[in-house]
């Protein structure tokens, strides 16, 4: 008798490795073997052999058959269990119960109300995760039916307060969320402020090493110190005015041991407090408290949880704060794609995280030559194996006293380029993800929490992948420098999308000011990324474009403030329910955030914004940001 065979193609398919795709260009590709074999190996479903195939496809069918948390939408019918096994019962997670009733082809009735449901059949329970059509909108939180809201963005670090040892924390972001409101802003959108782990030199808030919790060097010191003459001394501003980050982070764990030394003297209900939120956080704030403290050295996993409950309680005053001054969103979270695979979220994931495989991306318009992020996150079978419990835990964790996330790299609910470990990002392949189960937790989770969702859907876009998330009020992200007709022309901003946030950069980007002066091409130049030629080329390519930016929002190109001025303008003036500019735009700065393809040659995650700012540049352009997003009808 023959043995059955199972192609390597096939196989891919059903694991969900995606063998044939199309890059920015729109130019199909397909996986090459060696690549597909080593992906399927890390991801623990081996092929270099015929048995080693079919092993892995009756393993992976026999696991998929094996649902532990299903997901749908309220009143949608799920096919669970045979057609005649009888009544039915839904039980809410509060005991309360309701009949449940089948269709004619004996799919069961989901709930009306959302959430987290028991559907009993006979002696069988199935867990099933019932989700509003939509995440909760900016709509939804101002009573407006068309909103024309604003806000802006800041990288946490770079803002400025008395005593901030030299990385920005909680202090000066409440500051600036009350100059953004008392312009009329409605919402702050953060950098991400997760937990680090060791910060080193080359520090990326977008490496990780636990989303879960927060990074205590973002905190500012808490009103019941008083008077603390007996705190470790400030230390002074680097000579090139750039964040020392190892050394800064330093200073503030040394900082905020002395004021665990000093709780004894906090009073009673801060100490009552912070006891209330260690027994919350129960084991996984212990796990993590003692990871961390061996990762920093630290004898006492005490101040690591500590330090979480400091964070947490410093965010969310400024939440409440900047909510009770009149803003309809306050702050919004960055939430990154991954974290660092020797990190505390991945010893905490065990065998549900990828190992053996990176994140990236291959060649798009923001990185050419393709990009490896070298941080890891949930496998997809990892995610259906537990009941989607990490990826829900996670957006609890971020969603907490915020207003709203911005999920960096939303694209990743659908499909991540995955890369092995040590290899470029050319010998990489994309994963599928099982995007209906992530978007209906996700609409879930953002009404329980009353947080809007926007989601960053730049790069190597999926065909149809922007709609899907559109009809489940997740709002895409329409930046200037990427919003064109096919003919390169800038398209008007009636043009851009009802349901995208509209901003003028992100900090992959390089700054109005610097965008306009070429600054981001001088700087490859001087790094010798390029040749001479490649240079020129790309300097007079990008004066074509700001004459024909100048030419749509119709300024001078000649003169850079009013070309900045009325590209602000221009920005705002769409449809969007909410529109968001950076802070560095907002000052006009020339330095660009993060330079993707770079590490050490350029101070990414490290400038700081001026001191003092100059006021009435920020007065007047966010004045003019407002005035252009005009009234809601």
């Amino acid at each position: 008798m023959t043995a059955p065979s199972v192609a390597l193609t096939d196989l891919a398919a059903t694991v969900g490795v995606i063998v044939d795709w199309h890059d920015v260009h729109g130019t199909a590709r397909r996986v090459e073997q060696t690549t597909l074999l080593t992906v399927l190996e890390a991801l623990e479903w081996p092929a270099a052999t015929p048995a080693q195939r079919v092993d892995s496809l009756q393993r992976c069918l026999a696991e998929r058959a094996q649902t532990k948390l299903h997901t749908a939408q309220v009143g949608a019918t799920l096919a669970i269990g045979p057609a005649d096994a009888g009544p039915g019962q839904w039980c809410d997670e509060h005991g309360h119960t309701e009949a449940a009733g089948q269709d004619g082809a004996g799919g069961w009735r989901c709930p009306q109300r959302p959430g987290y449901w028991t559907l009993r059949i006979g002696g069988a329970e199935h867990a099933v995760a019932v989700a509003p059509a939509h995440c909760f909108s900016v709509a939804d939180a101002t009573g407006s039916e068309t909103p024309r809201r604003w806000g802006g963005t800041l990288q946490v670090y770079a803002g400025r307060s008395v005593g901030d040892a030299g990385i920005g924390d909680s202090a000066a972001a409440a500051a600036w969320c009350r100059r953004i409101g008392a312009a009329g802003g409605d919402a702050l959108t953060l950098s991400p402020l997760h937990a680090a782990g060791r910060i080193e030199a080359l520090y990326s808030p977008y490496s990780p090493s636990d989303r879960r919790f927060l990074e205590p060097v973002y905190t500012a010191p808490p009103s019941w110190l008083g008077d603390d003459d007996d705190a470790p001394q400030v230390p002074a501003p680097t000579q090139d005015g750039l964040i020392d980050w190892a050394g800064a982070a330093a200073f503030k764990w040394a900082r905020l041991s002395h004021w665990h030394q000093r709780l004894d003297a906090a009073p009673d209900a801060v100490r009552e407090d912070l006891y209330c939120h260690r027994r919350e956080g129960g084991s996984s704030l212990a796990r993590f408290a003692a990871f961390n403290a061996a990762a920093l050295g630290q004898p006492d996993p005490a101040l690591q949880a500590f330090a979480q409950w400091l964070s947490t309680r410093s965010w969310a005053q400024v939440q409440q704060r900047a909510r009770a001054s009149g803003m309809a969103l306050g702050l919004i979270a960055d939430l990154a794609v991954g974290f660092v695979p020797d990190g505390a979220e991945a010893a905490a994931a065990g065998d549900t995280a990828l190992r053996g495989l990176v994140l990236g991306a291959p060649p798009d318009a923001f990185a050419p030559h393709g990009q490896v992020w070298g941080v890891s996150s949930y496998s997809a079978d990892g995610l259906r194996r537990t009941g989607f419990a990490p990826f829900i835990a996670l957006l609890r964790a971020v969603m907490r006293d915020r207003g709203g996330v911005r999920i960096d790299h939303i694209l990743g609910l659908q499909r991540l380029w995955v890369v092995p470990h040590g290899a470029g990002s050319e010998a990489g392949a994309y994963l599928r993800y099982p995007l209906d189960d992530l978007l209906n937790l996700l609409a879930l989770e953002s009404w329980r929490h009353r947080c809007i969702v926007i989601g960053e859907d730049l790069g190597v876009v999926p065909e149809g992948i922007r709609q899907r998330l559109a009809e489940r009020g997740v709002l895409g992200m329409d930046v200037l420098a990427f919003s064109r007709a096919s003919d390169g022309e800038f398209l008007p901003p009636n043009l851009w999308r009802k349901m995208a946030v509209a901003t003028t950069g992100t900090h992959d980007l390089p700054t109005l000011a610097g965008w306009q002066r070429g600054e981001d091409i001088a700087v490859r130049a001087q790094l010798g990324n390029d040749s001479e030629a490649v240079v020129a080329q790309a300097m007079q390519q990008r004066r074509q474009e700001a004459a024909q930016l100048a030419k749509a929002v119709g300024a001078d190109a000649a003169c850079p403030e009013a070309l900045h001025d009325a590209a602000i303008a221009f920005v705002a003036a769409g449809p969007a329910p909410l529109a968001l500019l950076p802070v560095e735009d907002a000052l006009d700065l020339r330095e660009q955030v993060n330079l993707p393809g770079t590490v050490a040659v350029y101070p990414n995650w490290r400038h700081r914004l001026p001191q003092p700012l100059p006021r009435r540049t920020l007065h007047d352009t966010l004045r003019l940001f407002a005035a252009a997003r005009g009234g809601e009808s």
